[in-house]
């Protein structure tokens, strides 16, 4: 696993072998990061839910993010996070949330341009996060969101304001964007 473009291209990412981990392959991101350079994505401010390895915000950092925050919840993933910060030298740029994702949604204060989402595939709970992400105040008009999901997992064309774009679908991996369009749901 690595980072695929941008300042810190070809830098090696740590990560732990675990039942719980199921690190994006770096096939998945760059087809992920492609399709968000040619909707000339906003970078700004990136929140990296269910972050794991930190894999996709750094992506994110190296391919010109001012910003990015991360949020996961076991504090062995945290310190890999960290580790590949260090690697990569994003430290100044970052900050590491060890919480779950929905307390984070509950305390996070910051808007957000681009928030990604690699949960568990068997995480049942990841319709309900997308609507509480989606009704919040950290993310808006000009927000992208991006989620990673099991192909068989259907989610819904729409969560508040934000409409399913575009679906990029590989293997037994799906991956759904979401940008904000006012007037909610159609």
């Amino acid at each position: 696993m690595r980072v695929i473009a941008g300042k810190a291209k070809g830098h090696h990412l740590k990560f732990a072998s675990s039942t719980r981990l199921r690190p994006t392959s770096d096939m998945i991101k760059g087809a992920i990061f492609s399709a968000l350079d040619s909707m000339e994505i906003d970078y700004t401010r990136v929140l990296d839910l269910y972050a794991g390895t930190g894999a996709l915000g750094i992506e994110a950092l190296s391919r010109g993010a001012d910003y990015a925050d991360f949020v996961e919840r076991d504090p062995r993933f945290c310190d890999i996070i960290w580790d590949n910060l260090v690697n990569t030298k994003f430290t100044e740029q970052a900050h590491i949330y060890r919480s779950t994702v929905k307390k984070a949604l509950s305390f996070i204060k910051d808007r957000y341009m681009l928030v990604l989402m690699d949960p568990p595939y068997t995480d049942k709970t990841i319709p309900n996060m997308l609507q509480i992400l989606a009704d919040s105040p950290i993310v808006g008009e000009g927000s992208t969101i991006v989620v990673e999901h099991a192909e068989q997992k259907l989610l819904e064309s729409a969560y508040g304001c934000f409409h399913r774009i575009k679906n990029i679908n590989h293997g037994d991996t799906s991956v759904s964007i979401y940008q904000f369009k006012a007037g909610g749901p159609s």
